[in-house]
């Protein structure tokens, strides 16, 4: 069985828009959480960096307003930080299994539908 595909998105986003377009029309069965109804929590957070294997400051929009004033903050701050205000987290993310993927630009998500 293959596994369940899930993206992460904010439905005005244009790359959330491109990404999801891939996605149905390549046919596969996905979920679409839109984070902004359904707000991630610390742990979905710290789950989606091990399966980007990414840090959390390669998540932060660096162009957003509030994320040029956040040059010392902690981590564990700075999780909470987005999880306050998630226009700081890049988009779209999308899950399959254990991996995930940035999808900027939405191209990236062609990764996960390989396998």
């Amino acid at each position: 069985m293959k596994e369940k595909i899930t993206i992460y998105q904010k439905p005005t986003c244009s790359k959330c828009r491109a990404t999801l377009a891939i996605l149905r029309d390549s046919g596969v069965e996905f979920e679409s959480v839109n984070y902004y109804e359904t707000p991630l929590t610390e742990e979905n957070i710290r789950d989606l960096l091990d399966k980007l294997n990414l840090s959390l400051r390669d998540i932060l929009r660096k162009d957003e307003p509030l994320a040029k004033d956040l040059g010392a903050v902690s981590d564990d701050a700075l999780i909470k930080i987005m999880l306050e205000n998630p226009d700081l987290i890049q988009r779209p993310i999308v899950v399959r299994g254990d991996k995930a993927r940035l999808c900027r630009p939405p191209e990236n998500v062609n990764e996960l539908l390989k396998f």
